[in-house]
């Protein structure tokens, strides 16, 4: 049987009370959709607010300028479509699927730690024994997720996400609502991370987490085999 995954991204397309425009980041999308659905699995996308995702403008160029990948996804018209039309989050009970999958992008900052349907969800798909996977700065997601003991659900795991030095690399660490790595420590995660823009993913318990862009295929490919799907070399 095809494995179920939730996919959930951002609603938000403006950081914080600034002009800037983010959202979602293209191939933090791209690469783990395409890479879950080629292997067959049943990837259903939801977003707290419903309705348009709103994709970050830089990480889209002009078309032919694209890794292959997110020229795939530009040129994909089913999946534009789902996009712009997301259920919420709060239609669905985490429980329900195999796995959720949080990709990235700054917008998550503002929107995934503030909403009742994702922690909802989270909360649901870990008590269920689900897995959860995120890459970069959709491990904004798990934040305010909570265990049936009140506890956090990173709690003395192993986990990752865009580090503080990436933040401070671009120049957001005064824009953002809270440094994610900071986060995720104080809550009682064990972080650990490589250099700036390596590729770098773990797992722990049901958490599979990965650290930037570069790390959007391993996450994938961990969860894949984490699901019992066999997957390429």
């Amino acid at each position: 049987m095809s494995p179920r995954i939730l996919m959930i991204v951002t609603s938000n397309a403006r950081m914080g009370s600034t002009d800037k425009p983010t959202g979602l980041w293209a191939e933090e999308l791209a690469v783990p959709y395409y890479a879950l659905s080629d292997a067959g699995a049943d990837v259903t996308l939801a977003s707290p607010a419903g309705g348009p995702a709103p994709i970050d403008p830089s990480s889209v160029k002009p078309r032919g300028q694209n890794d292959a990948v997110v020229e795939r996804f530009l040129a994909d018209a089913a999946l534009q479509a789902r996009l712009a039309a997301t259920p919420r989050v709060s239609d669905f009970d985490g429980a329900q699927f195999d796995a959720l999958f949080f990709p990235g992008g700054h917008g998550t900052m503002w929107d995934l730690p503030t909403d009742a349907g994702v922690t909802r969800a989270v909360e649901r798909a870990f008590a269920g024994g689900r897995l959860i996977a995120s890459v970069c700065h959709g491990a904004a997601g798990l934040v305010t997720a909570r265990r049936p003991d009140g506890q956090s659900i990173v709690k003395d795991l192993r986990v990752n996400a865009f580090t503080d030095a990436e933040e401070r690399a671009v120049g957001l660490q005064d824009v953002v609502p809270f440094m994610l790595e900071t986060r995720l420590r104080e809550l009682g995660g064990r972080f650990e991370g490589a250099d700036n823009w390596q590729p770098f993913a773990i797992q722990d318990g049901p958490l599979v987490t990965g650290q930037n862009p570069q790390s959007s295929h391993r996450v994938a490919q961990m969860l894949l085999q984490a699901l019992g799907v066999r997957v390429a070399a």
